[in-house]
């Protein structure tokens, strides 16, 4: 099923991967997402990761998004995602409904199962567990949420039916991509992921839009779908700028996937910059990259990361303002058409 949704919102993403210790890193992420918030973007995200601080470098991004609730006034802020299988399903429902009040209705909550086998092990969980501990606590969450009783007679305070309309669910598969629709969730798809070994050199797009077919196939009648479309874009004024900065980058991240026993295929810049699946270079160079991918033009929200180029912040600041001002307008995005409102989208064939 070939479907496009219009208009769509803008967003930015950060693994929190600054090239600093923790604390400037925050520092750095907040200023990045106030930034993007005066550019226009609809949307910041924020990834959770335990321990590794080279994966990514936030463990707490509820904690991280209460102290930007008094610094920013219109941008909705998001988890992208909350690993919750290692959590506590009511103590994620009690922090998300209190920190959305903190935020006046501006925080979207983003699921995943979570990642690296190891990072589990702390939390007293196996990762091949991990899958029906996941319906598990998401499924409490709702009832929650929705004020339905707990165990032993309670209830949630403060109630926060109207986050379960905010949900999304983050995927590499049909199945989860079914799994989003069926929920009547938004889906979250990934700025890169594994190719299997059959088709080493599928295109994202190749792996993604079978995830959104099922997901639309799956979705309720009259319900609006929500697709998120995270990618790796970098923005300069100059492109050979842009490759420099790439190139370091992204050989550091290679360098940290050598030690983790994978190879990253190819030696050349531009190798890396297809195996990282990432955007990089002036705005006329990334907008004809960017319209080749064709399961953005299904997604109703673009949302970009500078991972794992991971320039200087200074960079990531112009980089912001280059994508609203040129790249995005591009691809389908309007400045300030939803305000501090999630957009109600409609698909059409």
């Amino acid at each position: 099923m070939s479907t496009s949704v219009s208009p769509k919102r803008l967003g930015f993403f950060s693994r929190v991967l600054d090239q600093a210790d923790a604390a400037e890193r925050y520092r750095l992420v907040s200023e990045q997402i106030i930034h993007a918030e005066a550019q226009g973007f609809d949307s910041a995200w924020v990834a959770q990761h335990h321990f590794n601080g080279d994966e990514g470098g936030l463990p707490a991004p509820l904690v991280f998004l209460a102290g930007l609730a008094p610094r920013t006034s219109r941008i909705r802020l998001g988890t992208g995602v909350i690993t919750l299988p290692m959590e506590n399903p009511v103590r994620v429902a009690e922090d998300t409904a209190v920190l959305d009040l903190l935020l006046q209705g501006r925080l979207e909550v983003g699921f995943g199962t979570g990642g690296t086998p190891q990072a589990f092990l702390p939390f007293g969980i196996e990762s091949a567990d991990r899958g029906p501990i996941y319906g598990k606590y998401l499924a409490l969450i709702r009832d929650a949420w929705a004020g339905r009783e707990l165990a032993g007679g309670n209830h949630l305070y403060p109630v926060a039916p109207h986050l379960i309309d905010r949900i999304w669910q983050a995927t590499f598969s049909v199945g989860g991509g079914e799994r989003a629709g069926k929920d009547g969730d938004g889906l979250m798809l990934s700025r890169t992921q594994p190719r299997p070994d059959e088709t080493p050199d599928a295109e994202l797009w190749d792996l993604q839009n079978p995830i959104i077919d099922a997901y639309f196939a799956a979705l309720p009648k009259g319900r609006a779908p929500r697709i998120l479309g995270s990618r790796s874009l970098f923005v300069a004024d100059d492109r050979k700028e842009a490759l420099r900065l790439a190139d370091i980058g992204l050989r550091r991240s290679a360098e940290r996937f050598a030690v983790s026993g994978f190879k990253v295929r190819g030696e050349t810049t531009a190798d890396l910059i297809k195996a990282f699946d990432v955007h990089v270079g002036t705005p006329e160079d990334v907008i004809a990259s960017l319209r080749a991918d064709t399961a953005l033009e299904r997604v109703t929200d673009l949302v970009f990361q500078v991972h794992s180029i991971d320039p200087p912040h200074d960079y990531i600041l112009r980089s912001l303002e280059l994508i609203s001002q040129k790249v995005a307008p591009a691809l389908g995005w309007s400045k300030q058409i939803f305000a501090n409102k999630g957009p109600q989208l409609a698909a059409s064939a």
